[in-house]
């Protein structure tokens, strides 16, 4: 930079000191007047003043700049429209070293909000911590699987697991966990993945969780798909002769028995107790055929036609519909809407399907009570998210059974074949929803339809 201006302003009030020092001094030597020495001493510590502020100006604006960074102040101009181009020309070095400043800093806020915006819309749950537990980050999927809608510190989790909290405290980079836990009436298996980070010096732990609940049902319905199968399939090509061949004799038989006479010397008798023989074959081979049939239905759900339906009108048709069972067997069932025209987008006839199955089963939760109650009911959640929940006030389901239920083939009733729930979960899982459960001994179960 440029100096020559400020030098020779610094030469011009140098000599005009040197020269009131001189002409001070003549006149003390020379016993000059005391006004003219007075004069001359204010004019000397005038122009010693000027001289200090002249020099330190250009200091000021750099000590301002410097302030200005160290509080991360970088929004301030200095003026370039001065009388001292040197001035100018310093102060335009400063705005344009804050505009620099000011361009990062922007850059380095996008970048920021670019990885916050992943980081909160991200499918997995991430949660930071540091060493006393205290939450610097929750993003919107963890919250969404904890139920929370913030977390100042980890121990906040304790009330709803605290074996939750042991393993988020207790696992250290790359150790993993799995924990199986209620969350919101809603069965969960989280996978918990932990990372421990070094910030400024300090210690953070990442973690990471999924519900993979979903994944595992999955599975193991394709694990009972499979098995099924291969069932139908072997059992389907034994029984469908047995049972045509049965019907062969069967009427074969009918017919040497209307004639009333002995037939090839063996007694009507005899006769008469190979047909039961053949009826009995018969009948189990048509009730086996049906009974492979109902689980073939596991692995042939339909794929959804998805329309608009009225609940009230839908839940109205399926009392309609079981009003013999439901009045069979002495239960009173009461609908609730709210609001009035709420409405669905879902499969009609597959809803039905599990709508029908659930209501059956609530109906027939009693034991010899009297007071029997079925409520069907159907709102919106906190989340605006459509639920239909049937109700009962019945005998309710032991913890052991309720690890079972959706489980295919597997039944509390002395009738029926079992798939009932895992069918109704399937169809729910084909609508992008879930089929849930809540229970207790003596006081009665609630499935939720959450679409």
């Amino acid at each position: 930079m440029d100096f020559s201006n400020v030098k020779t302003a610094i030469l011009f009030r140098v000599g005009a000191l040197l020269a009131t020092i001189f002409s001070l001094s003549f006149l003390f030597a020379n016993d000059g007047f005391f006004i003219t020495i007075l004069i001359l001493i204010i004019l000397l510590v005038i122009q010693v003043i000027s001289m200090i502020r002249y020099m330190s100006h250009g200091n000021e604006e750099i000590i301002s700049f410097l302030d200005s960074i160290e509080h991360d102040d970088i929004t301030h101009r200095y003026t370039t429209d001065s009388k001292n181009e040197d001035l100018n020309r310093l102060n335009k070095a400063l705005n344009s070293v804050l505009q620099n400043l000011q361009e990062v800093r922007k850059e380095k806020e996008a970048d920021f909000q670019y990885l916050k915006n992943i980081v909160q819309h991200i499918g997995i749950g991430l949660i930071t911590f540091d060493k006393k537990g205290k939450v610097q980050i929750i993003n919107t999927s963890a919250k969404k699987l904890l139920k929370v809608s913030t977390l100042e510190n980890i121990s906040d989790l304790k009330p709803l697991s605290e074996s939750l909290v042991d393993i988020f405290l207790r696992l250290r980079t790359g150790g993993r966990d799995l924990i199986r836990m209620e969350v919101g009436g809603d069965i969960v298996q989280l996978a918990v993945y932990a990372i421990e980070l070094t910030l400024r010096g300090e210690m953070y732990k990442l973690v990471s969780i999924q519900n993979i609940q979903n994944e595992l049902e999955e599975k193991e319905m394709e694990a009972w798909q499979n098995l099924v199968r291969v069932l139908t399939h072997e059992i389907m090509n034994s029984v469908t002769p047995i049972s045509s061949l049965a019907n062969t004799v069967e009427d074969e038989l009918k017919l040497q028995l209307s004639n009333d006479q002995d037939v090839n010397k063996i007694s009507n008798e005899d006769i008469e107790d190979l047909h039961l023989a053949v009826q009995t074959i018969k009948k189990r081979s048509q009730g086996l055929i049906r009974f492979v049939q109902d689980f073939r239905n596991l692995t042939h759900i339909p794929t959804p036609k998805i329309a608009e339906i009225e609940v009230k009108a839908l839940l109205d048709e399926m009392l309609i519909l079981l009003k013999k069972e439901i009045e069979g067997n002495g239960v009173c069932a009461s609908i609730k809407v709210d609001p009035v025209n709420m409405t669905i987008n879902a499969d009609k006839d597959l809803i039905e399907q599990v709508l029908i199955n659930l209501i059956k089963n609530a109906t027939q939760a009693f034991d010899e009570q009297t007071n029997k109650l079925v409520e069907i009911k159907a709102y919106f959640d906190e989340k605006s998210r459509p639920i239909i929940s049937v109700k009962d006030n019945g005998t309710g389901i032991d913890d052991e059974a309720m690890e079972k239920i959706f489980i295919p083939f597997f039944t509390t009733k002395k009738t029926g074949s079992g798939i009932g729930l895992s069918l109704s979960r399937q169809i729910m899982r084909q609508h992008q929803g879930t089929l849930g459960v809540k229970s207790k001994a003596d006081e009665g179960t609630e499935f939720f339809l959450r679409f």
